[in-house]
């Protein structure tokens, strides 16, 4: 895997990863996804210990979400080290960092000699892969190797929190509730919106995008009125009534907040597969997982 790419599985979304050392390597995710270059990249490792010799200095609240979500779906962006190639910042003085959750990739990294870069294994604005087959769908035999560690548990991308001076700041919402990384380290700051020179990925105004055109609605049934001619995939929360559309998908019958951020974006695939004319979403609660829900949504719909 020195030179090469592989999609590995995590809790959150599968990752096209390559030796985040290695700057030939690296380029080839670039051009992989056809992600800009200004787009930074976060780095994989398998023990807290690795830090110290990605990032040159880590504040005492960053070690206190680490202790508390790690391994989960939390990115750490900290003042790097001289040893984290440009290429893997955007030129920027920081990197992002996170520990994943999953089984197969904790092993494939403590064998490895190396930490990795992995980025979601999709095209750049496309819609996150949450399975092996995803992956094989966008890329195929373009890539040598998916390691398959079946579905993704968390289903969304890791929180991003870095820091101003001490103060946490929130870069992307993610599979770690705002209110729960409060709880750890008191208010935080949000911005979670640069389509120029973002300091995280996810900041950008348009990504996770079906082809299929989206929108998210506080009023479904009107907005459906409003498309009556259309072949159209309505989107839900929980259990609703909807006979004008061609296709209804719940993704939390129970309502759970934490099931529907698990099954949205293999649910928008999905929905991208049906021969659609549109895709009408509706609009989650603002709280908790909602709005890491509603983030993307609003992303997908640019």
């Amino acid at each position: 895997m020195a030179n090469e790419l592989v999609a590995i599985p995590t809790e959150t979304v599968y990752g096209l990863a390559a030796n985040a050392l290695n700057e030939k390597a690296v380029q080839k995710i670039f051009e992989a996804k056809g992600r800009p270059r200004f787009n930074p990249l976060i780095v994989h490792i398998y023990d807290l210990a690795q830090l110290n010799g990605l990032a040159c200095y880590i504040p005492e609240k960053a070690v206190r979400l680490a202790k508390k979500f790690w391994p989960g779906p939390l990115t750490l962006i900290l003042p790097k080290s001289s040893k984290v190639p440009e290429i893997i910042t955007a030129g920027k003085p920081t990197v992002g960092i996170r520990m994943p959750n999953h089984p197969l990739t904790l092993e494939l990294l403590k064998g490895l000699p190396f930490p990795v870069a992995a980025p979601s294994a999709n095209p750049f604005t496309r819609v996150s892969p949450t399975s092996a087959d995803h992956v094989a769908g966008y890329f195929g035999d373009r890539i040598p190797a998916i390691l398959d560690g079946g579905p993704c548990e968390v289903g969304l991308e890791s929180t991003i929190v870095g820091f101003d001076g001490e103060a946490p700041i929130v870069y992307r919402k993610g599979g770690i509730s705002v209110e729960a990384i409060e709880a750890v380290v008191g208010k935080v700051q949000m911005e979670t919106k640069n389509n120029k020179a973002p300091i995280a990925p996810g900041m950008l105004l348009k990504h996770y995008s079906p082809r299929t055109p989206l929108i998210v609605s506080n009023n479904i049934k009107k907005t459906l009125k409003d498309h009556s001619s259309k072949k159209i995939g309505v989107l839900t929360f929980s259990a609703m009534a909807v006979p004008e559309a061609t296709v209804l998908k719940v993704l939390s019958p129970k309502a759970s907040l934490e099931e529907a951020a698990k099954r949205l974006f293999a649910t928008l695939h999905e929905l991208d597969e049906a021969g659609l004319d549109l895709i009408i979403a509706e609009r989650f609660p603002e709280e908790g997982l909602g709005r890491s829900i509603n983030d993307r949504l609003k992303r997908a719909q640019q």
